[in-house]
Protein backbone atom coordinates (compact mmCIF):
# COMPACT_ATOMS: atom_id res chain seq x y z
CA UNK A 1 0.00 0.00 0.00
CA UNK A 2 1.40 3.56 -0.72
CA UNK A 3 2.29 6.11 2.32
CA UNK A 4 -0.37 8.13 0.77
CA UNK A 5 -3.17 5.08 1.02
CA UNK A 6 -2.11 4.20 4.25
CA UNK A 7 -2.26 7.42 6.03
CA UNK A 8 -5.95 7.55 4.53
CA UNK A 9 -6.98 4.09 5.67
CA UNK A 10 -5.48 4.89 9.28
CA UNK A 11 -7.53 7.79 9.74
CA UNK A 12 -10.40 6.20 8.68
CA UNK A 13 -9.89 3.55 11.00
CA UNK A 14 -8.94 5.38 13.68
CA UNK A 15 -12.33 7.60 13.95
CA UNK A 16 -14.02 4.74 13.48
CA UNK A 17 -12.50 3.09 16.16
CA UNK A 18 -13.12 6.11 18.81
CA UNK A 19 -16.65 5.58 18.02
CA UNK A 20 -16.39 2.17 19.04
CA UNK A 21 -17.32 0.71 22.83
CA UNK A 22 -14.36 -0.24 25.62
CA UNK A 23 -15.83 -4.29 24.91
CA UNK A 24 -15.41 -3.60 21.04
CA UNK A 25 -12.19 -1.77 21.55
CA UNK A 26 -10.87 -4.44 23.26
CA UNK A 27 -12.19 -7.07 20.97
CA UNK A 28 -10.40 -5.17 18.02
CA UNK A 29 -7.22 -5.22 19.65
CA UNK A 30 -7.63 -9.33 20.69
CA UNK A 31 -7.72 -9.51 16.86
CA UNK A 32 -5.07 -7.38 15.60
CA UNK A 33 -2.60 -9.24 18.52
CA UNK A 34 -3.68 -12.50 16.73
CA UNK A 35 -3.13 -11.65 13.43
CA UNK A 36 0.38 -9.99 14.79
CA UNK A 37 3.80 -12.08 14.34
CA UNK A 38 6.91 -11.29 16.70
CA UNK A 39 8.50 -8.12 15.10
CA UNK A 40 5.16 -6.52 16.07
CA UNK A 41 4.60 -7.90 19.42
CA UNK A 42 7.53 -7.17 20.50
CA UNK A 43 7.23 -3.80 19.46
CA UNK A 44 3.64 -3.58 21.57
CA UNK A 45 5.69 -4.99 24.20
CA UNK A 46 8.48 -2.37 24.18
CA UNK A 47 5.64 0.87 23.85
CA UNK A 48 3.45 -0.31 26.43
CA UNK A 49 5.99 -0.84 29.29
CA UNK A 50 7.15 3.05 28.36
CA UNK A 51 3.01 4.02 28.40
CA UNK A 52 1.76 1.97 31.55
CA UNK A 53 4.86 1.78 33.65
CA UNK A 54 6.47 5.11 34.11
CA UNK A 55 9.02 5.91 36.16
CA UNK A 56 8.35 9.24 37.91
CA UNK A 57 11.87 9.45 39.84
CA UNK A 58 13.61 8.67 36.94
CA UNK A 59 11.41 11.55 34.92
CA UNK A 60 10.96 13.69 38.07
CA UNK A 61 14.09 16.53 38.66
CA UNK A 62 16.19 15.30 41.76
CA UNK A 63 14.85 18.25 43.44
CA UNK A 64 11.34 17.30 43.41
CA UNK A 65 12.27 13.32 43.97
CA UNK A 66 13.54 14.30 47.16
CA UNK A 67 10.42 16.90 48.38
CA UNK A 68 8.23 13.40 47.55
CA UNK A 69 10.18 11.64 49.75
CA UNK A 70 10.74 12.81 53.23
CA UNK A 71 6.63 12.15 52.88
CA UNK A 72 7.57 8.32 53.29
CA UNK A 73 8.06 7.15 56.27
CA UNK A 74 11.86 5.42 56.51
CA UNK A 75 10.56 1.63 56.56
CA UNK A 76 8.66 2.51 53.28
CA UNK A 77 11.49 3.99 51.86
CA UNK A 78 13.27 0.75 52.39
CA UNK A 79 10.89 -1.26 50.50
CA UNK A 80 11.27 1.30 47.46
CA UNK A 81 14.71 0.87 47.64
CA UNK A 82 14.51 -2.69 46.29
CA UNK A 83 12.20 -1.60 43.47
CA UNK A 84 14.94 -0.63 40.85
CA UNK A 85 19.17 0.07 41.02
CA UNK A 86 17.28 3.52 39.76
CA UNK A 87 15.42 4.38 42.83
CA UNK A 88 17.64 3.15 45.33
CA UNK A 89 20.41 5.33 43.79
CA UNK A 90 17.63 8.23 44.38
CA UNK A 91 16.47 7.14 47.65
CA UNK A 92 19.87 6.80 49.06
CA UNK A 93 20.82 9.96 47.94
CA UNK A 94 18.77 11.74 50.04
CA UNK A 95 20.48 13.30 52.62
CA UNK A 96 17.23 14.71 54.93
CA UNK A 97 15.64 11.68 54.30
CA UNK A 98 18.04 9.70 56.37
CA UNK A 99 19.12 12.49 58.86
CA UNK A 100 15.16 13.04 60.20
CA UNK A 101 15.26 9.44 60.51
CA UNK A 102 17.77 9.09 62.76
CA UNK A 103 16.90 12.19 64.89
CA UNK A 104 13.41 10.29 65.11
CA UNK A 105 14.98 7.70 66.77
CA UNK A 106 16.94 9.49 69.02
CA UNK A 107 19.95 9.68 67.47
CA UNK A 108 22.96 12.54 67.13
CA UNK A 109 23.20 14.59 63.69
CA UNK A 110 26.56 16.33 62.83
CA UNK A 111 24.96 18.21 60.04
CA UNK A 112 28.79 19.14 58.56
CA UNK A 113 28.58 15.48 56.81
CA UNK A 114 26.37 15.47 54.09
CA UNK A 115 27.05 12.22 52.57
CA UNK A 116 23.29 10.74 52.61
CA UNK A 117 24.76 7.02 52.45
CA UNK A 118 26.24 7.41 55.06
CA UNK A 119 23.05 8.62 56.91
CA UNK A 120 21.13 5.84 55.47
CA UNK A 121 23.46 3.30 57.01
CA UNK A 122 23.52 5.20 60.39
CA UNK A 123 19.54 4.55 60.47
CA UNK A 124 19.98 0.81 59.73
CA UNK A 125 22.19 0.44 62.41
CA UNK A 126 19.94 2.51 64.41
CA UNK A 127 16.70 0.78 64.18
CA UNK A 128 18.71 -2.40 64.73
CA UNK A 129 19.98 -0.87 67.90
CA UNK A 130 16.45 0.00 69.23
CA UNK A 131 15.07 -2.88 68.42
CA UNK A 132 17.42 -4.49 70.68
CA UNK A 133 16.77 -2.16 73.14
CA UNK A 134 12.99 -2.89 73.08
CA UNK A 135 13.59 -6.81 72.49
CA UNK A 136 15.85 -6.15 76.03
CA UNK A 137 18.44 -7.71 74.03
CA UNK A 138 21.06 -4.53 73.62
CA UNK A 139 23.58 -5.37 77.17
CA UNK A 140 25.70 -8.00 78.13
CA UNK A 141 27.05 -8.56 81.86
CA UNK A 142 30.07 -9.11 82.95
CA UNK A 143 32.14 -9.51 86.12
CA UNK A 144 35.44 -8.35 87.59
CA UNK A 145 36.73 -10.49 90.02
CA UNK A 146 39.94 -9.87 92.44
CA UNK A 147 38.83 -8.00 95.80
CA UNK A 148 38.68 -10.07 99.06
CA UNK A 149 36.27 -8.11 100.59
CA UNK A 150 33.11 -6.07 99.73
CA UNK A 151 33.35 -2.91 97.50
CA UNK A 152 31.71 -0.14 98.52
CA UNK A 153 33.33 2.81 96.37
CA UNK A 154 33.35 3.21 92.54
CA UNK A 155 34.01 5.43 89.99
CA UNK A 156 34.38 5.55 86.48
CA UNK A 157 35.75 7.56 83.62
CA UNK A 158 37.16 7.16 80.13
CA UNK A 159 37.09 3.33 79.96
CA UNK A 160 38.26 2.94 83.80
CA UNK A 161 36.20 1.72 86.96
CA UNK A 162 38.08 2.06 90.35
CA UNK A 163 36.53 0.42 93.23
CA UNK A 164 37.41 0.60 96.63
CA UNK A 165 37.35 -2.53 98.83
CA UNK A 166 36.89 -2.65 102.75
CA UNK A 167 36.76 -5.81 104.95
CA UNK A 168 33.43 -5.38 107.14
CA UNK A 169 35.04 -6.10 110.29
CA UNK A 170 37.50 -3.59 109.53
CA UNK A 171 34.31 -1.10 108.68
CA UNK A 172 33.03 -1.86 112.21
CA UNK A 173 36.23 -1.33 113.79
CA UNK A 174 36.75 2.05 112.74
CA UNK A 175 33.09 3.16 112.37
CA UNK A 176 33.07 1.82 116.51
CA UNK A 177 36.08 4.37 117.00
CA UNK A 178 34.20 7.48 115.09
CA UNK A 179 30.57 7.47 115.49
CA UNK A 180 28.12 4.06 116.31
CA UNK A 181 25.58 6.08 114.69
CA UNK A 182 26.85 5.55 110.33
CA UNK A 183 25.92 1.66 110.99
CA UNK A 184 22.18 2.48 110.76
CA UNK A 185 22.75 5.12 108.06
CA UNK A 186 24.93 2.66 106.04
CA UNK A 187 22.24 -0.89 106.98
CA UNK A 188 25.42 -2.37 107.47
CA UNK A 189 24.31 -3.78 110.82
CA UNK A 190 23.05 -7.33 110.05
CA UNK A 191 26.35 -7.43 107.67
CA UNK A 192 28.43 -6.52 110.22
CA UNK A 193 26.94 -9.14 112.31
CA UNK A 194 26.84 -11.77 109.51
CA UNK A 195 30.60 -11.57 108.97
CA UNK A 196 31.82 -11.50 112.65
CA UNK A 197 30.06 -14.77 113.24
CA UNK A 198 31.37 -16.25 110.29
CA UNK A 199 34.75 -15.23 110.88
CA UNK A 200 34.17 -16.09 114.98
CA UNK A 201 33.22 -19.75 113.61
CA UNK A 202 36.30 -19.94 111.23
CA UNK A 203 38.72 -18.90 113.58
CA UNK A 204 39.35 -19.71 117.27
CA UNK A 205 41.19 -16.30 117.88
CA UNK A 206 38.15 -13.99 117.88
CA UNK A 207 36.85 -10.59 116.35
CA UNK A 208 40.79 -8.74 116.71
CA UNK A 209 42.75 -11.79 115.16
CA UNK A 210 40.62 -11.11 111.82
CA UNK A 211 40.95 -7.63 111.36
CA UNK A 212 43.44 -7.17 108.44
CA UNK A 213 43.48 -3.39 109.07
CA UNK A 214 45.23 -1.92 105.63
CA UNK A 215 45.72 -5.29 103.81
CA UNK A 216 41.75 -5.08 103.73
CA UNK A 217 41.53 -1.66 102.25
CA UNK A 218 42.92 -1.02 98.72
CA UNK A 219 41.64 0.49 95.91
CA UNK A 220 41.95 -1.24 91.75
CA UNK A 221 42.11 0.81 88.93
CA UNK A 222 40.58 -1.47 86.14
CA UNK A 223 40.40 -1.46 82.43
CA UNK A 224 36.81 -2.20 82.12
CA UNK A 225 36.84 -3.62 77.91
CA UNK A 226 39.90 -6.02 78.85
CA UNK A 227 38.59 -6.80 82.63
CA UNK A 228 42.53 -6.53 83.48
CA UNK A 229 43.43 -4.54 87.00
CA UNK A 230 46.04 -1.92 85.85
CA UNK A 231 46.93 -0.62 89.47
CA UNK A 232 46.23 -1.57 93.25
CA UNK A 233 46.93 0.37 96.18
CA UNK A 234 46.39 -0.10 100.11
CA UNK A 235 43.84 3.29 101.22
CA UNK A 236 41.78 3.98 103.76
CA UNK A 237 38.24 3.16 104.74
CA UNK A 238 36.86 5.01 101.48
CA UNK A 239 33.03 6.04 101.22
CA UNK A 240 33.99 7.68 97.84
CA UNK A 241 36.42 7.93 95.12
CA UNK A 242 37.03 10.27 92.12
CA UNK A 243 40.25 9.51 89.84
CA UNK A 244 42.29 10.82 86.83
CA UNK A 245 45.51 9.25 85.18
CA UNK A 246 47.76 10.36 87.81
CA UNK A 247 46.15 10.50 91.62
CA UNK A 248 43.37 8.94 93.41
CA UNK A 249 41.27 10.75 95.19
CA UNK A 250 39.26 9.12 98.26
CA UNK A 251 36.47 10.54 100.95
CA UNK A 252 36.70 8.01 104.07
CA UNK A 253 34.91 7.20 107.18
CA UNK A 254 37.63 8.19 109.02
CA UNK A 255 36.89 12.09 108.41
CA UNK A 256 39.51 12.57 106.50
CA UNK A 257 40.49 13.11 102.32
CA UNK A 258 43.39 12.22 101.09
CA UNK A 259 45.15 11.98 97.57
CA UNK A 260 47.03 8.85 95.96
CA UNK A 261 49.63 8.36 93.47
CA UNK A 262 48.59 5.68 91.51
CA UNK A 263 52.29 4.65 90.36
CA UNK A 264 53.98 4.82 93.64
CA UNK A 265 50.73 3.86 95.84
CA UNK A 266 51.55 6.72 98.02
CA UNK A 267 49.60 9.38 99.61
CA UNK A 268 50.71 12.63 98.63
CA UNK A 269 48.55 14.61 100.59
CA UNK A 270 46.28 14.14 103.39
CA UNK A 271 42.98 16.96 104.10
CA UNK A 272 42.32 16.87 107.94
CA UNK A 273 38.89 19.19 109.06
CA UNK A 274 35.98 17.07 108.96
CA UNK A 275 34.27 15.96 111.83
CA UNK A 276 32.30 13.11 110.24
CA UNK A 277 32.67 11.07 107.47
CA UNK A 278 33.53 12.29 103.91
CA UNK A 279 30.79 11.04 101.57
CA UNK A 280 31.64 13.01 98.21
CA UNK A 281 34.62 14.52 96.86
CA UNK A 282 35.09 16.77 93.90
CA UNK A 283 38.23 18.55 92.02
CA UNK A 284 39.53 20.48 89.37
CA UNK A 285 43.12 20.66 88.71
CA UNK A 286 43.13 23.31 86.78
CA UNK A 287 41.30 26.21 89.89
CA UNK A 288 43.37 24.36 92.23
CA UNK A 289 40.50 23.12 94.28
CA UNK A 290 38.89 20.04 96.06
CA UNK A 291 35.64 19.94 97.50
CA UNK A 292 34.31 17.84 100.07
CA UNK A 293 30.33 16.82 101.64
CA UNK A 294 30.69 15.38 105.36
CA UNK A 295 28.53 13.59 107.57
CA UNK A 296 29.29 17.02 109.67
CA UNK A 297 26.26 18.68 107.89
CA UNK A 298 29.28 20.92 105.79
CA UNK A 299 31.38 21.05 102.91
CA UNK A 300 34.75 21.88 102.74
CA UNK A 301 36.92 23.92 99.88
CA UNK A 302 40.42 22.64 99.89
CA UNK A 303 43.59 23.78 98.00
CA UNK A 304 44.15 20.55 96.00
CA UNK A 305 48.09 21.13 95.62
CA UNK A 306 48.86 21.72 98.97
CA UNK A 307 45.85 20.38 101.52
CA UNK A 308 44.97 23.49 103.18
CA UNK A 309 41.35 24.16 103.75
CA UNK A 310 40.29 27.45 101.93
CA UNK A 311 36.59 27.39 103.62
CA UNK A 312 33.84 25.54 104.98
CA UNK A 313 30.14 26.20 103.85
CA UNK A 314 27.43 26.04 106.58
CA UNK A 315 23.84 25.64 106.02
CA UNK A 316 23.33 22.48 105.87
CA UNK A 317 21.42 20.57 108.27
CA UNK A 318 21.24 16.85 107.30
CA UNK A 319 24.48 14.74 106.21
CA UNK A 320 26.09 15.83 102.80
CA UNK A 321 26.11 12.92 100.47
CA UNK A 322 26.81 14.59 96.77
CA UNK A 323 29.07 17.20 95.91
CA UNK A 324 30.01 18.40 92.29
CA UNK A 325 31.98 21.27 90.62
CA UNK A 326 31.11 21.92 87.45
CA UNK A 327 31.07 24.63 84.99
CA UNK A 328 27.83 26.49 84.23
CA UNK A 329 27.03 26.73 80.40
CA UNK A 330 23.87 29.56 81.07
CA UNK A 331 23.23 33.26 81.60
CA UNK A 332 21.47 34.29 84.49
CA UNK A 333 21.15 36.84 87.39
CA UNK A 334 23.25 35.38 89.53
CA UNK A 335 26.36 33.40 86.95
CA UNK A 336 27.45 34.28 83.63
CA UNK A 337 28.70 31.15 81.05
CA UNK A 338 32.06 29.53 82.11
CA UNK A 339 31.65 30.04 86.01
CA UNK A 340 32.40 27.46 88.04
CA UNK A 341 29.68 26.84 90.18
CA UNK A 342 29.87 24.28 93.18
CA UNK A 343 26.33 22.16 94.07
CA UNK A 344 25.96 19.79 97.36
CA UNK A 345 23.44 17.80 98.25
CA UNK A 346 21.60 16.20 101.83
CA UNK A 347 18.59 14.10 102.53
CA UNK A 348 16.27 17.08 101.68
CA UNK A 349 17.63 20.07 100.31
CA UNK A 350 20.62 21.03 96.95
CA UNK A 351 22.08 23.78 98.06
CA UNK A 352 23.81 26.15 95.47
CA UNK A 353 27.19 27.69 96.48
CA UNK A 354 29.38 30.29 94.43
CA UNK A 355 33.61 29.55 93.88
CA UNK A 356 35.28 31.99 95.59
CA UNK A 357 38.19 31.89 98.05
CA UNK A 358 36.02 34.48 100.38
CA UNK A 359 35.43 33.26 104.17
CA UNK A 360 31.51 32.42 104.96
CA UNK A 361 30.28 32.97 100.90
CA UNK A 362 26.76 32.88 100.90
CA UNK A 363 24.56 30.14 99.29
CA UNK A 364 23.14 31.85 95.72
CA UNK A 365 19.82 29.23 96.14
CA UNK A 366 18.24 25.82 98.04
CA UNK A 367 16.06 23.81 96.11
CA UNK A 368 13.69 21.01 97.35
CA UNK A 369 10.89 18.79 96.39
CA UNK A 370 8.89 19.80 99.38
CA UNK A 371 8.37 22.57 101.96
CA UNK A 372 7.84 20.10 104.94
CA UNK A 373 10.45 17.80 104.48
CA UNK A 374 8.22 15.01 103.38
CA UNK A 375 10.06 13.98 100.75
CA UNK A 376 13.46 12.67 100.76
CA UNK A 377 16.15 13.38 97.78
CA UNK A 378 17.71 10.08 96.55
CA UNK A 379 21.73 10.53 97.15
CA UNK A 380 22.15 10.82 93.45
CA UNK A 381 22.89 14.43 91.50
CA UNK A 382 22.99 14.88 87.73
CA UNK A 383 24.52 18.99 86.60
CA UNK A 384 25.25 19.28 83.25
CA UNK A 385 25.97 23.47 83.60
CA UNK A 386 22.45 23.89 82.36
CA UNK A 387 20.01 21.26 84.23
CA UNK A 388 19.63 19.74 87.44
CA UNK A 389 18.39 16.79 87.95
CA UNK A 390 17.07 14.45 91.29
CA UNK A 391 15.23 12.07 91.52
CA UNK A 392 12.99 11.85 95.04
CA UNK A 393 9.61 9.26 95.46
CA UNK A 394 7.75 12.49 93.43
CA UNK A 395 9.23 11.17 90.49
CA UNK A 396 12.63 13.09 88.55
CA UNK A 397 12.73 16.72 89.08
CA UNK A 398 14.69 18.80 86.16
CA UNK A 399 15.69 22.53 87.39
CA UNK A 400 16.48 25.44 84.98
CA UNK A 401 20.04 26.28 86.35
CA UNK A 402 19.54 29.81 84.56
CA UNK A 403 16.15 30.61 86.47
CA UNK A 404 16.12 27.87 88.98
CA UNK A 405 12.66 27.25 87.91
CA UNK A 406 11.15 23.69 87.94
CA UNK A 407 11.21 22.89 84.32
CA UNK A 408 9.10 19.41 84.59
CA UNK A 409 8.60 16.17 86.76
CA UNK A 410 8.07 13.52 85.25
CA UNK A 411 6.33 10.39 87.23
CA UNK A 412 6.35 7.03 86.94
CA UNK A 413 3.32 5.78 88.79
CA UNK A 414 3.52 2.01 87.56
CA UNK A 415 7.47 1.97 89.03
CA UNK A 416 7.50 3.64 92.61
CA UNK A 417 11.20 5.26 93.67
CA UNK A 418 13.54 4.71 90.41
CA UNK A 419 16.70 5.54 91.25
CA UNK A 420 18.51 8.34 89.26
CA UNK A 421 21.83 6.82 87.35
CA UNK A 422 21.77 9.59 84.31
CA UNK A 423 20.24 11.99 82.14
CA UNK A 424 20.48 13.98 79.34
CA UNK A 425 18.71 15.24 76.15
CA UNK A 426 17.30 12.72 74.64
CA UNK A 427 17.09 9.16 77.38
CA UNK A 428 17.49 8.60 80.93
CA UNK A 429 19.11 5.87 82.46
CA UNK A 430 17.44 4.79 85.80
CA UNK A 431 17.01 1.58 87.79
CA UNK A 432 15.37 -0.05 91.12
CA UNK A 433 15.92 -3.10 92.79
CA UNK A 434 15.57 -5.32 90.01
CA UNK A 435 15.61 -3.88 86.76
CA UNK A 436 17.76 -1.01 84.71
CA UNK A 437 15.87 0.63 82.79
CA UNK A 438 16.09 3.59 79.59
CA UNK A 439 13.41 5.74 79.62
CA UNK A 440 13.03 8.09 76.34
CA UNK A 441 12.88 11.85 77.64
CA UNK A 442 10.56 13.01 74.99
CA UNK A 443 7.80 11.06 75.22
CA UNK A 444 8.70 10.04 78.94
CA UNK A 445 8.19 6.30 78.28
CA UNK A 446 10.82 3.75 79.47
CA UNK A 447 11.60 1.58 76.50
CA UNK A 448 13.74 -1.08 78.05
CA UNK A 449 14.81 -2.80 80.87
CA UNK A 450 17.82 -4.98 81.85
CA UNK A 451 17.57 -7.42 85.11
CA UNK A 452 20.17 -6.99 87.99
CA UNK A 453 21.40 -9.63 90.15
CA UNK A 454 20.32 -9.20 93.69
CA UNK A 455 22.64 -6.68 95.21
CA UNK A 456 22.29 -3.90 98.66
CA UNK A 457 21.29 -0.72 97.21
CA UNK A 458 23.80 1.66 99.03
CA UNK A 459 21.73 4.44 100.77
CA UNK A 460 24.87 6.85 99.91
CA UNK A 461 24.53 5.48 96.11
CA UNK A 462 28.32 4.74 96.07
CA UNK A 463 28.21 1.34 95.19
CA UNK A 464 26.71 1.38 92.19
CA UNK A 465 27.50 3.93 89.22
CA UNK A 466 26.72 5.04 85.40
CA UNK A 467 29.33 4.13 83.31
CA UNK A 468 29.71 6.17 79.24
CA UNK A 469 26.96 8.79 79.10
CA UNK A 470 27.60 10.42 76.23
CA UNK A 471 24.78 8.36 74.51
CA UNK A 472 22.23 9.60 76.94
CA UNK A 473 22.05 12.98 74.95
CA UNK A 474 21.34 10.96 71.65
CA UNK A 475 22.91 7.37 70.46
CA UNK A 476 25.49 8.32 67.62
CA UNK A 477 26.30 4.78 65.76
CA UNK A 478 29.60 5.59 68.09
CA UNK A 479 29.06 6.07 71.54
CA UNK A 480 26.83 2.26 72.38
CA UNK A 481 29.72 0.52 73.51
CA UNK A 482 31.49 -0.30 77.23
CA UNK A 483 30.03 0.24 80.45
CA UNK A 484 26.31 1.12 80.74
CA UNK A 485 26.20 0.54 84.79
CA UNK A 486 28.22 -1.32 87.45
CA UNK A 487 27.50 -2.03 91.01
CA UNK A 488 29.73 -4.41 93.70
CA UNK A 489 28.24 -7.63 94.70
CA UNK A 490 27.85 -9.39 98.42
CA UNK A 491 30.27 -12.22 97.00
CA UNK A 492 33.27 -8.68 96.42
CA UNK A 493 32.51 -9.24 92.84
CA UNK A 494 31.85 -6.14 90.93
CA UNK A 495 28.78 -6.96 88.15
CA UNK A 496 29.05 -5.38 84.99
CA UNK A 497 26.12 -4.14 82.47
CA UNK A 498 27.98 -3.41 79.38
CA UNK A 499 26.65 -2.78 75.58
CA UNK A 500 26.61 -5.84 73.50
CA UNK A 501 28.62 -5.40 69.64
CA UNK A 502 25.99 -4.56 67.03
CA UNK A 503 24.73 -7.73 65.34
Amino acid sequence: MERKDFETWLDNISVTFLSLTDLQKNESLDHLISLSGAIQLRHLSNNLETLLKRDFLKLLPLELSFYLLKWLDPQTLLTCCLVSKQWNKVISACTEVWQTACRNLGWQIDDSVQDALHWKKVYLKAILRMKQLKDHEAFETSSLIGHSARVYALYYKDGLLCTDQHNLLTYHKTIISNELKFLPFLGLESEVKNEIDEHQKLNDGGINANLKGSDDLSAKLWDVSTGQCIYGIQTHTCAAVKFDEQKLVTGSFDNTVACWEWSSGARTQHFRGHTGAVFSVDYNDELDLLVSGSADFTVKVWALSTGTCLNTLTGHTEWVTKVVLQKCKVKSLLHSPGDHILLSADKYEIKIWPIGREINCKCLKTLSVSEDRSICLQPRLHFDGKYIVCSSALGLYQWDFASYDILRVIKTPELANLSLLGFGDIFALLFDNRYLYIMDLRTENLISRWPLPEYRKSKRGSSFLAGEMSWLNGLDGQNDMGLVFATSMPDHSIHLVLWKEHG
